[in-house]
């Protein structure tokens, strides 16, 4: 990782086990189903690239990154809610693109809630496609909630 820090925008710097709490306390905030701490004990474990977004000392938001067989997969990605609309989630996104494109990943890709309307043009803005859709994919408070699945071809 060393080569893609040298490469990030200023903010960005490599999560680690000290900012979970901080990164529980964003999940919670922003996700009526959030991600539990042992989902992101076992992507530490297995060291998946994570990054988060720091600015005035405090962690703003955080992108997590699988890589397997040529291709990357945008695990979550989730800016504070009094954060968002700042461009943060653009940052992040692009630092997360920067480390596929290091890691020698062919194609990106991720699944967003089909209510996540920001999210999706966040996505398309820099150039992902949908490819898909994945039913009853999130829980939701009134049952399940669709999926896109979008892609980026990267080579």
């Amino acid at each position: 990782m060393n080569a893609a820090m040298e490469r990030m925008p200023a903010g960005i710097r490599v999560m680690s086990v000290d900012d979970l709490a901080a990164v529980l306390a964003i999940e919670n905030s922003a996700y009526d189903f959030p991600w539990t701490e042992g989902i992101f004990e076992d992507c530490f474990r297995v060291g998946y690239p994570s990054w988060v977004y720091e600015q005035d000392s405090e962690v703003k938001g955080y992108g997590i990154l699988s890589v397997a067989a040529g291709e990357g997969h945008i695990l979550n990605l989730c800016v504070r809610p009094d954060s968002q609309h700042q461009g943060i989630g653009k940052i992040l996104l692009e630092s997360l693109l920067l480390t596929a494109e290091i890691l020698d990943v062919s194609a990106l890709f991720l699944e967003v809630r089909v209510s996540n309307k920001s999210a999706i043009h966040l996505y398309e803005k820099l150039g992902f496609n949908e490819v898909g859709l994945r039913q009853n994919y999130y829980p939701a408070k009134k049952g399940r909630e669709d999926a896109v699945v979008l892609a980026k071809q990267l080579v």
